[in-house]
């Protein structure tokens, strides 16, 4: 029997074709963690080279995340502590959505499990049960997640599953320009090399359109096979060089302004971030070590730049630090963000409300994608079309979770909630409502972002009522409210044991200044 010999050739010619050059353009959170998760997993085989330009800065409003952040700084091999210290980090549990409902009215969307589940039916069908009995707690009174923010709480999960410590799940507050500079540092210690500069023109190849270089004011010319776009909501390369396209989302998502200022510290630093929802939009509220940021997202249709300043002024917990700073945008996503050799990651390839605080988790799943789908020289166009087939899904399926909670609200007091309760929703957002509203059904796809605890907090907070709940739970004889009331016990007495939010920051994780 001959038994083939590998094609040593073949594995030759795989590596001719590799990336010889990757250029990232712009910096901030986008452009670093990008260039970090590229350094890294290139083993440093790949010379990678970000230009950005100081005049130009970088938005650095992002300062709220979720859970999956914690996946990205571990690939890293980044120590917690450490990088909490260098951002000013706090711990976030949560989200606490403030008159969105209706004013006077708030709710919880924890992190997490919700409940612990005793019965083959979930526990939120016994919630219901008991609702249409007269209990009407809310369901995040069942999140050991809201339990621990409520009274400024904090402790790692616990990894044994049988114990309520281990239902609750945790992202950060952080300083997002300090971010951008820790993560420069780990990038430059593994040779990424930044230029500084403001690009003036972007070459394309005549053949297939291909960008060839971009060059700098000073006369520098940057080459690559592999270009990143970070460059914002400016969409450099993506947009102005090769016209990829954009997809509006404003009919749904109206607000289109923001400013924002951070202000002094309020104590005890909550380990939640809060969003109250305004005559024409929201207000967010982000607690850091060392100040806490604040913004207003508004839409102009409805209120005036210097109205929205005023507002957002006059809700402050502290001192304003600094000018406001105004943002526009446009919520929507490129039609491709990988196009030719080129990938947008961060504004430039879409923008959604940071409502819940999806901005840098954007930016975590494009280089997530881009490195399962990387590219040699060949630029073989299946990659590109897998990775704008994943990422068009992803956005959608954010885009219909933030409308939810325009759309279900009992508001009727200001044009902006007249027009959001009323205007047609996405056929997909639709769907989920019906099902949840028939009979607390809840239907999320395995590999979206927001699972079936997510869609519960919101349906149910913004005011959705089942019609009935699954007859199921009537069958099965579980004294459903006794173990309620033990959950909540439990939850209550574990909560009380834990260290105050601010005493584990000090403790752990305390920020250098």
């Amino acid at each position: 029997m001959h038994h083939r010999m590998p094609d040593v050739m073949n594995l030759d010619d795989a590596h001719a074709r590799a990336l010889r050059g990757i250029v990232i353009v712009g910096g901030g959170t986008a452009g670093w963690m990008t260039a970090a998760a590229l350094c890294h997993a290139t083993a440093g085989r790949c010379p990678i080279t970000l230009v950005e330009s100081a005049e130009i800065g970088s938005i650095g409003v992002g300062e709220a995340t979720i859970p999956p952040i914690k996946a990205f700084n571990r690939m890293l091999g980044i120590d917690e502590n450490d990088f909490l210290r260098s951002t000013g980090g706090t711990f976030k549990l949560g989200i606490e959505f403030v008159d969105w409902t209706r004013i006077g009215h708030r709710y919880f969307h924890p992190f997490g499990q919700i409940g612990v589940e005793f019965d083959a039916v979930p526990l939120h069908q016994y919630w219901l049960r008991e609702r249409a009995r007269g209990d009407r707690r809310p369901i995040h009174d069942y999140a050991m997640a809201w339990v621990m923010a409520q009274a400024a709480r904090f402790d790692r999960p616990l990894g044994d599953p049988q114990r309520v410590q281990s239902t609750f799940d945790y992202a950060y507050h952080f300083d997002a320009m300090r971010y951008a500079q820790y993560l420069r540092r780990f990038a430059e210690h593994r040779g990424v090399m930044r230029r500084e500069g403001r690009i003036v023109e972007v070459e394309l190849r005549g053949e297939d359109g291909f960008i060839a270089a971009v060059r700098l004011e000073d006369g520098a010319r940057l080459a690559g096979d592999l270009f990143v776009d970070c460059s914002g909501f400016r969409a450099l390369l993506i947009e102005d060089a090769l016209h990829a396209g954009y997809d509006d989302w404003r009919h749904w998502l109206p607000c289109d302004r923001a400013v924002a200022i951070g202000c002094a510290s309020a104590h005890p630093r909550v380990p939640y971030t809060r969003s109250t929802a305004r005559a024409a939009g929201w207000q967010w509220r982000i607690p850091l070590q060392h100040r806490t940021g604040n913004g207003h997202v508004y839409c102009s249709e409805f209120m005036g730049d210097d109205e929205a300043t005023a507002l957002l002024l006059g809700h402050l917990d502290g001192e304003a630090l600094g000018e406001p700073r105004p943002l526009r945008f446009a919520a929507g996503r490129r039609r491709r963000s990988w196009h030719r050799n080129c990938v947008a990651i961060g504004l430039s390839a879409g923008f959604l409300e940071p409502l819940e605080s999806t901005s840098i988790h954007l930016i975590q799943t494009a280089i997530t994608r881009l490195l399962a789908l990387f590219p040699d020289r060949d630029f073989e166009p299946l990659a590109a079309q897998e990775y704008n087939r994943i990422t068009s899904a992803e956005y959608e399926r954010i885009r219909d979770f933030l409308i939810l909670h325009y759309h279900a609200v009992e508001r009727d007091d200001a044009p902006l909630w007249r027009h959001t309760r009323a205007m047609p929703i996405p056929e997909t957002l639709a769907y989920r409502i019906a099902q949840f509203r028939a009979a607390g059904r809840l239907v999320a796809e395995p590999l979206e972002l927001f699972q079936n605890a997510n869609w519960l907090a919101v349906l149910a907070g913004q005011g959705i009522e089942p019609q009935r709940h699954d007859s199921l739970a009537d069958l099965r004889g579980v004294e459903a409210p006794t173990f309620l009331a033990e959950l909540r016990t439990v939850m209550q007495q574990a909560t009380a044991a834990m260290p105050a939010h601010d005493a584990y920051l000090d403790r752990h994780c305390r920020a250098e200044s």
